[in-house]
């Protein structure tokens, strides 16, 4: 797929007929940035609107090997040209699916409050590709409510690392824990397997090591029926024990949560 074609999709995807303006908010974030550590991850500034970034990390040229003068003077058309061609027309469908689903099924007041997950493989400084995990939570809308600001959070994973590419949906709950409303191509073996998002948001917190009594604070559930969707889990993917299912997990690194 030509460059100019994934403009044209990607516009499509986010088109939007106002601009709001975030100037006080994204200085705040560039305070921020300023007392964060180094790490493996960035985050920028994000306007599908102008298909430009209104700011990059410190962090990005220590993960990516990129001068970030180069993201900022040439925008999203150059951040696509690093995706791998065999992600672009995948990666695409996904972002389109997520919007689709938001319009469709998320209401325009629980909109500030979702999360969105995708992924794809990077070419970085090196010439190298590395998996990146994308994380991007909405800043603002435009008069329909669909969200074209958002600060997008990069976790740089190695490229040895086999990631099918995945999309999901969280909303935040009055727990401050996002709850899974949305997933595609999550992973084979739990695609196939009928799991629900319910079940998925237990499996998420279970590898983090949470007990069904923090499971059920931190998911509005009691911790009876915690024990249920745990029950139902490993029914479904045919393993014995929450032990074998978080080894499982941990082994696959390729799953998306």
């Amino acid at each position: 797929m030509e460059y100019q074609e994934i403009q044209e999709v990607y516009k499509t995807i986010f088109e939007s007929y106002c601009k709001p303006s975030l100037e006080t908010h994204i200085q705040k974030i560039i305070e921020l940035d300023k007392f964060l550590p180094y790490s493996s991850t960035f985050f920028c500034i994000t306007n599908t609107q102008d298909l430009k970034f209104e700011y990059i990390s410190k962090n990005f040229k220590a993960c990516l090997g990129i001068e970030p003068m180069d993201l900022e003077a040439k925008g999203m058309k150059y951040f696509w040209s690093k995706i791998h061609p065999d992600d672009i027309e995948v990666w695409l469908s996904a972002l389109n699916e997520l919007m689709e689903f938001t319009i469709a099924e998320i209401p325009e007041e629980d909109r500030s409050i979702s999360n969105y997950t995708w992924n794809y493989r990077f070419k970085n400084g090196k010439g190298d590709y590395v998996n990146v995990v994308q994380n991007t939570t909405p800043l603002a809308f435009d008069e329909n409510k669909k969200p074209i600001i958002g600060l997008a959070h990069y976790t740089v994973l190695n490229g040895n690392i086999k990631m099918p590419i995945t999309a999901t949906a969280k909303l935040l709950n009055n727990k401050n824990e996002y709850e899974t409303i949305y997933y595609n191509n999550f992973s084979q073996k739990l695609l196939h397997s009928g799991i629900s998002n319910r079940e998925r948001d237990v499996i998420r917190l279970l590898v983090l090591n949470y007990s069904s009594k923090e499971i059920s604070v931190r998911l509005n559930i009691s911790p009876h029926t915690v024990d249920t969707h745990r029950r139902n889990i490993l029914k479904k993917l045919k393993i014995s024990s929450t032990g074998e299912l978080i080894g499982m997990l941990k082994i696959n690194k390729t799953m998306v949560f």
